[in-house]
């Protein structure tokens, strides 16, 4: 069966391409022309039965994943299909699912059987669980075990695959040069590097890359290609070891595209401010204008509770300069597990910044949406206005909660708003400067 990148060059536009154009308000034929490209990426494992097909990449909305999975420390799957169904609700794109526990198998399938959206896994996780069960040690991790993870995740139907491919001797060393603050934070480029140092050869995924493309093309997984060498904090931005594997990432995207099969390109977590942008086109331009998938960027490190938001403030201009796809962030970061309520915001605080960039792209419904927010409040139409609101929900409960039944203004201004005010006479009054 074709991957969608080989059925777009082929000139076929699949019933997934029409969904995906359509919620886009995109012409099914451009968006082929973006897929057969590489520029975007419409991610529909074959075997992803309820999926409702959702593109990302150039010219589209800036799209939103939510990391779900259970740990060691909480192994159970049933949280997170809850946590799953808020982050559907809530309005994300994607999850991925990020389970180490014990059941980390039934814990993807029931994920992937229940989400209506796109779901991303990563497979060394499951690779070094089973190395460490038939092995006794990470580093004792086989080529089977890690070809075996991706064969299993493919055929289960996840979407896409983080894989951290990038993370080279040579990446490690230049990181070892010049030296960092926070070295490898990436739990799979930990791993990798971890067995790569301990055996003394290149990374697996690096030397198996054709038979990972087997596998991916089999099954139509986009690659969304890992970051394992990200900065851990801002000082480590920017560095040799960072820009050392997003090199090798473009390569790679290159042997993908070869072979039909799409990919995304994942980008770093912790940058100052003043980089985002130069990051973000440094980027594109190494991997011919991949999509583009970064968690945050967060801007500082010195927020623990509230890294959603120094996320969303990187995540914004991130998006206006070139990615296409924010993880979110959520107040647990750094911290701790995230429980749903964790959840709910992380997905709504990125939406946020995905939006804000939406406005600057030009997306269309983007300004729309704002605009007929305006008029809301204009009309003091608190119904609609509510309708309107991002989370409505809690729109709700704040304006039921602290405001007198039927009142016209909100009880920040009382009788002194500003709105009323303007609407009662701004109409009656004659301009001065009319005849």
């Amino acid at each position: 069966m074709a991957t969608q990148m080989q059925k777009a060059r082929e000139g076929k536009i699949t019933d997934e391409m029409k969904l995906a154009a359509a919620r886009e308000q995109m012409d099914p034929d451009r968006l082929r022309e973006l897929i057969a490209s590489g520029r975007v990426a419409l991610c529909t494992n074959i075997n992803h039965n309820n999926l409702k097909p959702c593109a990302v990449g150039e010219g589209l909305s800036v799209k939103v994943n939510a990391n779900i999975g259970t740990s060691s420390t909480f192994p159970d799957p049933a949280p997170e299909l809850l946590k799953l169904a808020e982050a559907v609700k809530c309005g994300a794109d994607a999850v991925m699912d990020l389970s180490t526990g014990d059941n980390i198998d039934e814990s993807r399938r029931q994920i992937i059987a229940h989400s209506p959206v796109m779901v991303g896994t990563v497979p060394i996780y499951q690779a070094t669980v089973r190395a460490i069960k038939e092995h006794g040690a990470v580093v004792e991790m086989t080529d089977e075990d890690m070809l075996h993870s991706i064969e299993q995740q493919a055929k289960d139907g996840a979407d896409f695959m983080t894989m951290h491919c990038g993370v080279t001797l040579s990446a490690i060393e230049k990181m070892r040069r010049q030296g960092r603050k926070m070295d490898i934070v990436s739990r799979g480029g930990s791993f990798i590097a971890g067995w790569m140092l301990h055996n003394e050869k290149e990374n697996p995924f690096f030397t198996h890359y054709d038979d990972i493309l087997d596998i991916c093309e089999k099954y139509d997984v986009t690659i969304s290609l890992g970051d394992g060498m990200r900065p851990g904090c801002i000082n480590d931005a920017t560095d040799r070891a960072q820009i050392t594997e997003l090199i090798t990432l473009g390569e790679l995207v290159d042997r993908a595209w070869s072979r039909g099969v799409q990919v995304m390109v994942e980008g770093p977590g912790h940058v100052p401010y003043d980089q985002i942008a130069a990051n973000m086109k440094l980027e594109k331009r190494l991997c011919r204008n991949a999509p583009f998938y970064v968690l945050g960027p967060l801007v500082t490190d010195i927020a623990p509770g509230y890294d959603h938001i120094t996320a969303a403030i990187g995540g914004t201009l991130a998006a206006v300069s070139g990615a296409d796809f924010l993880c979110y962030v959520t107040p647990s970061e750094h911290l701790a597990l995230p429980t749903i309520d964790d959840v709910h915001t992380g997905v709504i605080t990125s939406r946020i910044a995905a939006h804000a960039a939406d406005i600057v792209r030009g997306v269309p419904g983007a300004r729309e949406w704002d605009n007929r927010m305006a008029e809301a409040r204009k009309n003091l139409d608190w119904e609609e206005q509510l309708k309107l609101a991002i989370d409505p929900d809690l729109a709700r409960k704040v304006r039921g909660e602290r405001n007198p039944a039927d009142e016209g203004a909100c009880s920040m201004c009382g009788d002194y708003c500003a709105v009323e005010i303007v609407n009662k006479y701004f109409n009656k009054a004659k301009c001065p400067f009319e005849d």
